[in-house]
């Protein structure tokens, strides 16, 4: 069950990475300013590559510990709710406050990445 709704929230991630880009692409490219524009991007990045982390580390769960894994996973998708999440707000209300949660996000997915070595090494 628990693979399932990772597996489901991963699938969800990835298709709002993808509305995400089209919207930024055809209907935020005229109305934003080029900053803007660029951190709404920047957010969609980031959300496509742990995205695809996400699911391979779903793909290679059988060698990594259970709790290394979750781990990763938490890190990671907190890490884009941050990360891209305020990036997106940002741009589309252009508070610029919203920026002082990007790094929040930026450090969960640093310490995901960290936490996916210590779990692979004790593996």
């Amino acid at each position: 069950m628990q693979d399932r709704r990772w597996w489901m929230t991963a699938a969800g991630s990835g298709a709002l990475t993808v509305m995400a880009g089209a919207f930024g692409a055809h209907a935020l490219g005229d109305t934003l300013a080029p900053k803007l524009l660029a951190a709404f991007e920047t957010g969609v990045r980031y959300q496509a590559w742990h995205t695809l982390a996400i699911l391979g580390v779903l793909a290679w769960r059988a060698s990594l510990p259970r709790a290394g894994q979750l781990a990763v996973i938490r890190l990671w998708m907190l890490g884009i709710l941050l990360f891209s999440g305020s990036l997106y707000a940002l741009a589309l209300s252009g508070v610029t406050l919203l920026g002082l949660i990007t790094p929040f996000g930026g450090l969960c997915l640093i310490l995901g990445w960290l936490a996916l070595g210590v779990s692979a090494w004790r593996a």
